[in-house]
């Protein structure tokens, strides 16, 4: 009687079919009930009934009146379904049954007659852990029967657990009608090891629910300290199947749990269909009678006629909607949803082989298995706006949270679903605010802490996978979820911040003028410039006077124009570098600075050539001239500017982006293409350097109106520490201080020739004009 329900909705769909003269024109069907038995012998006896005449129980003989069996719905779980179908399979009788354990190809060949309307549990294992997953539990128990159910339950779901790394504290089995177990649940003695981990997964049908919230019920009662935790149930359970009528009291202690169930439509007329049902007008149905004095505890007696065991008399006026949901339930349960989507999914079939055969020849030759082709291509809406067919392809679950109110009652309240035919995102919904918690709120249901972003886990060794250490991510990585397998490193663009939580885009580095650094040396290079401007102005203006054409005029002029370049082409390397930049910073300074140094190389050869011609058959006097001087500033830049040449079509310079030299920016620099042209550059500058310096300490000893070579060896000797000085702290720094070190060189050089070669020569014209004459210059010779 417990599953008096799944009766009731097999007479309603038949009926309804019935009604529906457009599926089944002309055509009635009828239905043969029999009780779901446990026993062995007697589901033999069953099946054998069926497919006998009747009152016999032998098969194959026909003699007598026999029903024209269409199909077989049943049985209740994979044990009753294997018994059924292996009788069945034989006249390939369809079958619509529940819990077929696997959809293995050897199983499909086996009972190929079989078609199961529900749900396979391989959809809902992949729910429950979906549900996991959502609350981040993952150090959880398994508690199942000792039965082959139990088994594939604990052996299908444990791998899928820990793919997603979650780890099974407990997995427990007891038989159900083991003595010991059955003493056990009647004491309240609960194993120590269920009070470990916060959340349960039982694989629950009824005797499982109904011993486990025995257990818990008599273990709070005698304890006084109820076991708070979070049970998840499985589909396998239907709460009006229980048997028992004091289920309401003892399910109480399931207060909480979140339950996995078979996804249901509501079906119209269902409930006023059940509700019209009258014991005093059972039309034809020998179970109501019986099934109302069991809901209601009463008893159907005569007038006058009192109870022997107490029982109140049965009126026929009592509600069904009076009774708890732990005794019976008015909206459609999972199961009988299933039913009447496989009796209708049976009439359809029917109804494609009947536009094919008449009726009569239907029933001449009736042999169930016409309809196996047609009932596996079925497909259609119900009356509730579903799609039904028999695919395997996923099923829906609803995710129902029950509730025990002050009252008493014990519902279930609908917080989420499960959607295997969905697409992915959509697959899986669920209301987290609208739950209610046995522990008030959702349980720390793990193992350690979670790792926050910016860190990794790491699995000490012998421990499980769930029982992880949280470690900092590593420079230059991050993590930007919880719980993160590893750390990540950034795109090269970005960098960690400072917690290692997520990428920032780094700062762009290169020497800007608006920066300190920047700006100073601009100003440098301008004033440098300008004072070199002015010293040439200087010079144009007093050319006619003895100091100017006594230290070579036209070579005075190169001299300080070179200089002035110099200066200037300083702004070539402050600013972002470009293709055009980089090409021409490196090139311009080495060829400009060559022709400042060859020129105090001229100048400096000039002077002691002069003082050498002085004697008497000298060589020295042939070589004196413009021609001599001419060739110095022009063939010694000409080779600096093969050489520059040359690595412009080798290797030439390129704007280039560093990511690793400095962390948190990108350095945007010039590549020189060749370090070695480089240096070759920087070479040949410092060759004609140190000729310079040593032609003018030869001649730092002559007479001093003409003695201008040892202001050129001094300011050589700064030109030559600042560029020794520069090679090293070039090649230790990166970056805008690498370029400002080499501004500053340009211009420290510059500056020294500026200020040791021309600086006394301004302060004689211009504040001693007395020392700038030829009588003076005759005098100190």
């Amino acid at each position: 009687m417990k599953n008096y329900q799944l009766f009731l909705a097999l007479a309603f769909t038949i009926t309804e079919v019935n009604k529906d003269l457009t599926l089944l024109p002309n055509t009635t069907l009828g239905f043969r009930a029999q009780e779901h038995m446990d026993i062995v012998k007697r589901m033999h006896e069953n099946n054998l009934s069926l497919l006998s005449t009747r009152g016999r129980r032998v098969p194959n003989y026909k003699c007598d009146r026999q029903d024209n069996l269409l199909s077989i719905i049943g049985g209740l779980d994979s044990h009753s379904s294997r018994e059924i179908a292996s009788y069945m399979g034989i006249y390939k009788i369809p079958q619509l049954g529940y819990g077929m354990l696997d959809h293995a190809q050897g199983e499909k060949r086996e009972y190929p007659s079989f078609y199961r309307i529900d749900p396979h549990d391989i959809f809902q294992y992949e729910g429950l852990v979906q549900v996991l997953l959502h609350f981040h539990w993952n150090w959880i128990g398994l508690v199942a029967p000792s039965d082959e159910r139990g088994e594939t339950f604990i052996h299908t779901l444990t791998p899928m657990l820990k793919q997603k790394d979650i780890c099974v504290a407990i997995s427990e089995m007891f038989k159900i009608s083991d003595p010991l177990y059955v003493l056990q649940v009647r004491s309240g003695s609960i194993p120590s090891s269920w009070f470990e981990p916060q959340v349960m997964i039982v694989f629950s049908d009824s005797s499982v629910v109904q011993q486990l919230s025995v257990l818990l019920t008599i273990h709070g009662e005698k304890t006084k300290t109820p076991l708070r935790k979070v049970w998840i149930l499985t589909s396998h359970w239907e709460i009006s199947a229980n048997g028992f009528r004091s289920g309401g009291r003892y399910l109480k202690s399931i207060h909480g749990a979140l339950h996995f169930k078979d996804h249901r439509g509501e079906v119209p007329k269902f409930k006023s269909f059940l509700t019209s049902r009258n014991p005093s007008q059972p039309q034809e149905d020998i179970f109501l009678r019986l099934w109302w004095g069991i809901v209601f505890f009463c008893e159907f007696l005569d007038p006058g006629q009192a109870s022997p065991n107490g029982k109140s008399n049965c009126t026929g006026e009592e509600s069904l909607e009076d009774l708890p949901a732990s005794i019976f339930e008015l909206s459609m349960s999972s199961h009988s949803y299933s039913i009447y989507n496989g009796i209708y999914c049976m009439a359809h079939a029917l109804h494609v082989v009947l536009n094919v055969l008449t009726i009569a020849l239907f029933l001449k030759t009736s042999f169930p298995f016409q309809i196996l082709d047609p009932l596996r291509h079925v497909q259609f809406n119900n009356s509730a706006g579903e799609e039904v067919s028999f695919t395997e392809n996923g099923r829906r679950y609803d995710i129902l949270n029950w509730i025990s109110f002050p009252n008493g009652s014990l519902s279930p309240v609908k917080i989420g679903e499960v959607d295997s035919t969905a697409p992915p995102g959509e697959d899986f919904m669920i209301h987290h605010d609208a739950i209610v918690w046995a522990t008030e709120r959702a349980p720390f249901a793990r193992c350690t802490r979670r790792c926050s972003p910016g860190q990794q886990r790491k699995v000490p060794e012998g421990k499980e996978v769930c029982c992880y250490r949280c470690d900092s991510c590593p420079e230059k990585t991050i993590s930007n979820r919880t719980d993160a397998d590893r750390c990540d490193p950034c795109p090269e663009q970005q960098h960690p911040n400072g917690k290692h939580d997520h990428c920032i885009p780094r700062k762009i580095h290169f020497l800007s003028y608006p920066e300190t650094l920047g700006f100073t040396l601009a100003s440098l290079a301008l004033t440098h410039s300008l004072i070199t401007s002015f010293v040439l102005a200087i010079f144009i203006k007093y050319r006619n006077t003895p100091i100017v054409k006594a230290n070579n005029r036209d070579l005075t002029y190169v001299l300080l124009i070179s200089l002035l370049f110099c200066f200037l082409c300083s702004f070539f390397f402050i600013g972002r570098p470009t293709k055009f930049t980089c090409l021409l910073r490196q090139i311009t300074f080495g060829i400009i600075f060559s022709v400042a140094v060859s020129s105090i190389l001229a100048k400096t050869v000039m002077v002691v050539l002069a003082f050498m011609a002085t004697k008497p058959g000298n060589v020295a006097r042939k070589l004196l001239g413009r021609h001599l001087t001419s060739s110095i500033v022009l063939a010694c830049p000409l080779i600096q500017a093969i050489i520059c040449n040359i690595w412009l079509v080798t290797s030439p310079p390129f704007p280039n982006l560093d990511f690793h030299s400095l962390a948190g920016e990108i350095i945007v620099e010039c590549n020189e293409g060749s370090t070695t042209m480089f240096y070759a550059v920087l070479s040949y500058m410092g060759f004609l350097a140190l000729i310079s310096f040593l032609v003018a300490f030869l001649a730092r000893k002559l007479p001093d109106s003409f003695n201008e070579a040892k202001f050129i060896t001094f300011s050589m000797l700064v030109f030559c520490s600042v560029w020794v000085s520069f090679v090293p702290t070039y090649l230790s720094t990166k970056g805008r201080y690498a370029v400002a070190m080499e501004v500053f060189s340009i211009l420290a050089s510059g500056a020294g020739l500026l200020g040791f070669i021309f600086l006394p020569k301004c302060y004689i014209i211009l504040l001693r004009p007395s020392l700038n004459s030829r009588d003076h210059l005759i005098r100190k010779t």
